[in-house]
């Protein structure tokens, strides 16, 4: 059951930022990417510390980088409707 948790996130773009987060995976749209940031069982004060896990393209993999068929699913991605195939 995922729950609403405050969110201290640490490492990338928004590094020593709370946030509110709903689930394991915390997703944060920027410049048109999206960073991707992962709950650890650590604590900062009364914040769930989430580590930075990366930056992907809201379409996944592009041809001649990766390949987009192999993409990993990003939810919020999915959930906006971003065509990536999987």
């Amino acid at each position: 059951m995922d729950t609403k948790t405050n969110a201290y996130l640490l490492g990338g773009p928004l590094d020593g930022s709370t946030r509110e987060a709903q689930s394991a995976l915390h997703e944060v749209e920027l410049d048109g990417m999206i960073h991707r940031y992962v709950r650890t069982t650590k604590q900062h004060g009364d914040e769930t510390v989430y580590n930075y896990d990366g930056m992907v393209a809201p379409d996944g993999g592009e041809p001649g980088v990766e390949d987009p068929a192999a993409r990993v699913a990003s939810p919020k991605a999915d959930a906006e409707g971003h065509g990536g195939t999987h």
